[in-house]
C-alpha cells in the first residue's frame, strides 16, 4: 500500500482570463458573476472539468462588490457548466484577492483535503456599487423600527434633498483620506524615483506585452469576450518620449511631480483563474502541470503613523517584508535561484521602490531582463481581484516554456498596506 505524504505538491495546470479593459467601455454592463462565468467557462471547456465532481472546490472574490454578490464565487459556480455541486467561497483582501484565493485553495490540495481547485477573482471599476447615503440610511432604519404608521411618518418626514446623493465607493484609504496614487507619490518621493525610471518601466510593460501577444503566448490564456481579443490598455507603441509627454496626476502639490496616468495602472474591468490540483489529479487526465506552486507570504506595514523606516512602510510596500522572510524561510537566494520575477505593477514608482527596499534589505538587485518578461499590470489593467490570478497563470506558462528546471517570484501590494507573495518552481 502507497503511503500519501502532506503536504503534497500544488500544481499549476492552467489558465484562463478574459481581456482586460478600461472602466466605462466595452464592459460597462458587465458584472463580476457574468465576467468570471466567462473566464470559468473557458477553463471548464479547455480541460474537460464539466463531469461530476471534477473541481473540489471553487474559490474567488472580487474587491468592488455590490450586496447581491455576497455569495459570489458559488453563484457563479451555479451559472456556469461546473459540476452545480461544486462547493464554493468568497475571499477579499484587496489587490491580493486573486494570488490569496490560490492560497486558500493550494492548502486543501497540499493537505488532501481536495484534488483540485479553481481559484481567482474579477472586479468592475464600472459597475460600482452605490451606497444609500448614510443619513438616509438611519432615516430609514429609524422609519423601519417605528412601531406605527405615525411614527413611520414622522421619521421619514426628515428625509432632505441632500439625503438622495449615493454615496458613491472612493479609491482612497479610509485611515487616510489619500488616494492610493498619492500614498505612491508620497513613497516615490521618500525613494527618489524620478520620472524616467518610471516612464521606462511603463514603456517595457507595454512593448513586452505586445510582443507577448504577437508569439501567441496568451492564445490559450486569455478567451474573447464581448468583442475584445486583447487587453484594451495595450498600446504596443508606447515609448518613454511619448510618456514623457503626459502631465503628472499625483503628488501634484510637489515640486517636482512624476506620476502619471501613463505610469500608473488605469481603473480597469476583467476576471481571471488558475486550475490548481494535485499531481495525481493531473496524472489521470493526462495533463502536465506548468509549475508548482512552493511557498507564499503575507505582509501589512503600518502605514496610517506616517511613512517610516525610511519609506518601506509606505502603503504599498508589505512586500518590502514579505520577500525576504519567504526568501530566508525557504533557504532561496533572489539572484541564484530566480529565473523569472512578477511584480505586480499597480504604480511604476511602486515597483522601484520595492526593488530598491528589497536591496536595502539585503536582497541582490534584481535582473531586470528577467522582471515582467511578458508585461505586467501597466499594460494589462488591474482589474483589483483579478490580477493575482492573471500573474500566476502568466508566470506558470513562461516557466514551462523554457522546458528546464525554473523558479519564479511573484510580489502582489494590496490596498490596507498588504502585501501577498509566492514562489512557483518548475522542477
Amino acid at each position: 500500500m502507497s503511503v500519501v505524504r502532506f503536504p503534497r505538491r500544488v500544481a499549476v495546470v492552467g489558465g484562463s482570463r478574459i481581456p482586460f479593459a478600461r472602466s466605462d467601455g466595452p464592459y460597462a454592463t458587465a458584472s463580476d458573476q457574468q465576467m468570471l462565468t466567462a473566464a470559468l467557462d473557458a477553463l471548464a471547456d479547455r480541460f474537460g472539468l464539466e463531469q461530476p465532481g471534477a473541481v473540489g472546490e471553487f474559490v474567488a472574490g472580487a474587491v468592488l462588490k455590490h450586496s447581491r454578490d455576497f455569495n459570489l464565487a458559488r453563484e457563479t459556480v451555479l451559472g456556469s457548466k461546473l459540476d452545480p455541486r461544486t462547493p464554493a467561497y468568497d475571499i477579499q483582501q484587496a489587490c491580493g484577492t486573486g494570488l490569496q484565493a490560490i492560497v486558500a485553495a493550494a492548502n486543501k490540495i497540499a493537505l488532501g483535503q481536495t484534488e483540485s481547485a479553481v481559484a481567482g477573482g474579477a472586479d468592475t471599476a464600472s459597475d460600482v456599487p452605490l451606497g444609500v447615503n448614510d443619513a438616509l440610511r438611519r432615516i430609514l432604519l429609524e422609519a423601519r423600527r417605528a412601531k406605527s404608521l405615525g411614527g413611520r411618518l414622522a421619521a421619514l418626514a426628515g428625509i432632505r434633498p441632500g439625503h438622495l446623493v449615493p454615496d458613491i465607493p472612493r479609491n482612497a484609504e479610509p485611515r487616510t483620506g489619500l488616494s492610493m496614487g498619492e500614498h505612491a507619490a508620497v513613497t516615490a518621493r521618500a525613494w527618489g524615483i524620478d520620472r524616467r525610471a518610471q516612464d521606462e518601466l511603463a514603456a517595457a510593460s507595454h512593448q513586452r506585452l505586445a510582443a507577448a501577444y504577437e508569439r501567441g503566448f496568451f492564445d490559450d490564456l486569455v478567451v474573447p469576450f464581448r468583442g475584445l481579443t486583447r487587453d484594451q490598455n495595450l498600446r504596443p507603441d508606447s515609448t518613454v518620449e511619448k510618456l514623457g509627454r503626459l502631465k503628472p496626476v499625483f503628488g501634484t502639490a510637489d515640486p517636482d511631480p512624476t506620476m502619471t496616468a501613463g505610469n500608473s495602472t488605469p481603473l480597469t474591468d476583467g476576471a481571471a483563474l488558475v486550475l490548481l490540483a494535485s499531481d495525481d489529479w493531473a496524472a489521470e487526465r493526462g495533463l502536465r502541470p506548468l509549475a508548482y506552486l512552493t511557498a507564499y507570504e503575507t505582509a501589512a506595514v503600518d502605514f496610517v503613523h506616517g511613512d517610516v523606516a525610511d519609506g518601506e512602510d509606505g502603503l504599498l510596500m508589505a512586500p518590502a517584508y514579505a520577500v525576504p522572510r519567504m526568501l530566508e524561510r525557504a533557504g532561496l537566494d533572489l539572484a541564484a535561484d530566480f529565473d523569472l520575477i512578477e511584480i505586480h505593477e499597480a504604480f511604476a514608482s511602486q515597483v522601484l521602490a520595492t526593488l530598491a527596499a528589497w536591496e536595502k534589505r539585503g536582497l541582490p538587485a534584481v535582473d531586470r531582463d528577467r522582471l515582467n518578461v511578458n508585461g505586467s499590470s501597466l499594460a494589462t489593467g488591474h482589474p483589483f481581484a483579478a490580477t493575482g490570478a492573471r500573474i500566476v497563470a502568466t508566470l506558470a506558462k513562461a516557466l514551462a516554456e523554457r522546458e528546464s528546471p525554473g523558479r519564479g517570484l511573484i510580489s502582489v501590494c494590496a490596498a490596507g498596506g498588504q502585501g501577498v507573495t509566492a514562489v512557483l518552481e518548475r522542477p
